[in-house]
């Protein structure tokens, strides 16, 4: 493969969730493009491939992040078109809350060259081995914490809601010196309550960047959320309120029994971090 385009995720953990097949992609590329959160996932890129060039610079303070995502896909796609094959490493699953890894690996395929994902480990991988969270066990809803709010997302509260970037709500531009998140957490916690009530449990989760070091499992109540320490890394956990009633009429399309009902609830539960 002389030209195209490999995006990769480094996954959270500082160079222990690297898969084999990211590692493989590192070897072969010309040059990779990295944003990464730390130094060790950097030094552990450049002991495998030392044409690194770093993407971090395309942010500033007050700048849109939409503007810096753009310059990270020029970037990018500037070097496949002068013939190599480029690497894009990108911190935790490099899909997941990844414009630039979508835009660019699109525009290389409308050039005409091989662009390809290799999947990674992604904070929300991290946080169903930390919290104990079975998306099976009542179903799972995911969305970005500005869109919940700024779109009206419907959901259903009997079942799992996870919430990410709960500290930069309705801020889209980036900070350096950290965000005033208070107005949309209290925002946000005022539409949980309407749902769950003041008194329900909800977790603040940040994944660990390294093994020795536990990640953030902040159990609160949601009259508690809107004074509660976030940073840009914070994740909200909000576990189902209440079992969901299975319906009569899917019971006979299905054919499934009562016994066999019992032993679907027995699967439903909120998070061993809560019930243990």
């Amino acid at each position: 493969m002389a030209t195209g385009l490999l995006v990769f995720g480094t996954g959270i953990q500082a160079a222990g969730q690297f898969t084999v097949e990211a590692r493989g992609a590192v070897e072969q590329c010309d040059v990779i493009h990295y944003l990464v959160a730390d130094d060790v996932t950097r030094f552990y890129l450049e002991s495998l491939n030392q044409n690194l060039v770093s993407l971090h610079d395309c942010y500033a303070t007050d700048k849109p992040r939409m503007q810096s995502y753009i310059e990270m896909v020029e970037r990018v796609t500037g070097d496949v078109e002068t013939g190599k094959l480029v690497g894009m490493a990108l911190y935790g699953h490099p899909g997941v809350f990844a414009y630039p890894a979508h835009e660019a690996i699109r525009r290389v395929r409308a050039s005409g060259h091989y662009a390809r994902m290799i999947p990674g480990v992604s904070a929300e991988d991290c946080l169903f081995a930390d919290l104990g969270v079975d998306p099976a066990w009542a179903g799972c809803q995911s969305f970005e914490a500005t869109d919940f709010l700024l779109f009206g997302r419907e959901f259903d509260p009997r079942s799992s809601l996870i919430l990410w970037q709960v500290g930069v709500i309705g801020d889209t531009s980036f900070q350096a010196k950290g965000y005033n998140y208070r107005k949309g957490i209290e925002i946000l916690a005022d539409r949980l309550i309407s749902k769950y009530g003041r008194d329900h449990k909800v977790i603040v989760y940040e994944a660990s960047h390294y093994p020795i070091y536990p990640p953030r499992r902040d159990v609160v109540l949601l009259s508690e959320l809107a004074t509660t320490r976030l940073t840009p890394e914070s994740t909200l956990y909000v576990p189902p309120n209440g079992a969901a009633k299975p319906d009569p009429n899917m019971l006979e399309l299905l054919g499934i029994t009562d016994v066999e009902v019992a032993r679907i609830k027995l699967r439903v539960g909120q998070s061993t971090l809560l019930t243990a």
